[in-house]
């Protein structure tokens, strides 16, 4: 199911805010996971950040190889931010992760 059309728009307009030079396949799929039904309760520059956190660290970082390995995610999630504070530096991110936060 789709976000509604304001949501949408919602939604893109967070997401070029904050990731001003993310590639386009990257950027769709974040899209779609910010509007995703479970978020919907979320602001969308909440959504946007959440889904882009949770993309970045799936499908540039080593956390997936982290868990398999045994880790678990808090540990696989705390050795992965560097990774993921780089990709988001390359995308001209006007957010970085905290590795002291604990709201992701």
């Amino acid at each position: 199911m789709t976000a509604p059309t304001g949501r949408r728009r919602a939604i893109a307009k967070a997401l070029t805010a904050l990731l001003p030079l993310a590639p386009y396949a990257d950027m769709e799929r974040i899209r779609t996971d910010a509007g995703a039904v479970h978020m919907k309760t979320l602001p969308p520059g909440i959504a946007v950040w959440l889904a882009t956190i949770a993309h970045v660290r799936h499908q540039h970082t080593d956390y997936e190889k982290l868990l398999a390995e045994g880790y678990d995610r808090d540990s696989a999630r705390f050795f992965v931010v560097g990774q993921t504070n780089e990709v988001l530096t390359r995308w001209r991110a006007t957010r970085l992760l905290d590795p002291d936060d604990d709201e992701d």
